[in-house]
């Protein structure tokens, strides 16, 4: 069967077409894990406040707590009636005028109170305080519920787990967290010259590291990476192995995508009845990636053909794959960002197709600068581990000179 027909698109286009499809993407099945075990997790259910947070008005400073109304004529001295410290075991009786109660940090404000003055602007003078500055009513004080009221919601369904969201989960008293169960991935390295890293290699053999980068890049983008063998360029067992990996939620295929004579992973994909959406991206790296689905029952499976060579493996992920395999984990694909930096050195290229080149940025806030790492095409691994992002490259810039903002976008 000869292969589909080429449908090569912009890098807009073919972005716009994986979100699209992304955004039609359901989550699957859910289950219930211990709080430390849900960092990186889809969140499954939502997130709300057990009572108001903070649950008192609370110190932000280590001082003393007054009535604001006290201390009009400056210095003045109030009588200090008690210390309270963080977590006291009973609320403290009724701050009067002319009084004072030394507070820590944390602790909480006393009835009465509506200030506190920062301990180094006093001076204890036996069972008095001389204070030497005045205060505004709740000045240095969060008020009761300033954070969230009781009942808010403070985490969505589809949250992704970090440990700002871990540490709001464990304020509230969740110690289990209902989440996403990953989606499964097949890997599916392709090549004759493919050779598993743990045996003898030939001259001509190339050991395989598309699986393993493949592999952390899926985890981090929350899915359990399922490892097949490696297909060699003959289509029965290439289908096997294909109808194999279609059984995971997503399936993730490296090498056989381009135009050479053992380029067969399209060609079996239409004999699957595979639909596709597009079989190449004017990109570099990158150009020949595919994206498709094939009926699989009573549902479909979306698979990607990412370019064999590992920077292009890389790139491809980041930028085709991840929208899906993030819909799949319950969590809404992020769009891509940028950030902004000045060239170092001049950039002289070819028009007609984005470029994701492999870069180091560097300098600080509003002086930070990006330059390229010397590389040799999107086989060159080693770029790839020195460099920390990707200047980004227009399709219609052919010549761009050190000193001018460009697009940077992060690993």
């Amino acid at each position: 069967m000869p292969s589909p027909q080429s449908l090569v698109l912009t890098f807009e286009d073919a972005r716009r077409a994986v979100e699209e499809h992304a955004s039609t993407v359901a989550p699957g099945a859910e289950e219930t894990v211990n709080l430390l075990h849900a960092a990186g997790r889809v969140l499954a259910e939502p997130i709300t406040a057990d009572r108001d947070l903070p649950p008192f008005p609370r110190s932000t400073r280590d001082g003393y707590a007054v009535r604001a109304a006290d201390l009009t004529k400056l210095p003045i001295m109030l009588k200090v009636i008690g210390e309270i410290k963080a977590g006291p075991r009973q609320v403290s009786s009724t701050l009067n005028r002319g009084q004072t109660y030394s507070i820590m940090t944390g602790a909480p404000v006393p009835p009465g109170a509506d200030a506190v003055v920062m301990v180094e602007y006093t001076t204890p003078q036996g069972d008095s305080v001389e204070v030497a500055k005045g205060v505004a009513p709740g000045e240095n004080i969060v008020a009761q519920g300033a954070e969230a009221k009781r009942r808010t919601l403070l985490l969505h369904r589809g949250t992704r787990l970090n440990e700002a969201a871990i540490a709001l989960a464990a304020s509230v008293g969740k110690s289990k967290l209902q989440v996403f169960v990953r989606p499964r991935v097949a890997v599916l390295t392709t090549g004759d010259e493919i050779v598993d890293v743990d045996v003898e290699i030939s001259p001509t053999q190339i050991r395989n590291s598309n699986t393993y980068s493949l592999a952390v890049q899926i985890e981090r983008a929350g899915g359990e990476p399922v490892l097949l063998p490696i297909a060699p360029d003959e289509p029965r067992r290439l289908r096997q192995l294909i109808e194999e990996g279609l059984q995971s939620d997503l399936l993730i295929m490296t090498g056989g995508v381009s135009m050479g004579r053992y380029d067969l992973v399209e060609q079996v994909l239409a004999e699957l009845q595979a639909e596709f959406f597009f079989t190449g991206a004017k990109i570099q790296p990158g150009r020949p990636v595919v994206f498709g689905r094939v009926q699989n029952k009573n549902s479909h499976k979306y698979f990607f053909g990412l370019p064999g060579n590992p920077l292009s493996t890389m790139v491809t992920f980041e930028l085709f794959a991840r929208p899906i395999l993030e819909a799949l984990s319950g969590s809404p694909p992020r769009p891509l960002t940028f950030v902004y930096a000045r060239l170092k050195s001049d950039i002289h290229t070819k028009t007609g197709l984005t470029r994701f080149l492999p870069a180091i940025l560097s300098g600080k806030h509003e002086d930070s600068h990006a330059e390229l790492v010397p590389w040799q095409g999107s086989g060159d691994v080693a770029a790839r581990s020195r460099a920390n992002c990707y200047i980004v490259i227009p399709p219609d810039r052919e010549h761009i000179l050190a000193g001018e903002w460009i697009a940077v976008m992060l690993h």
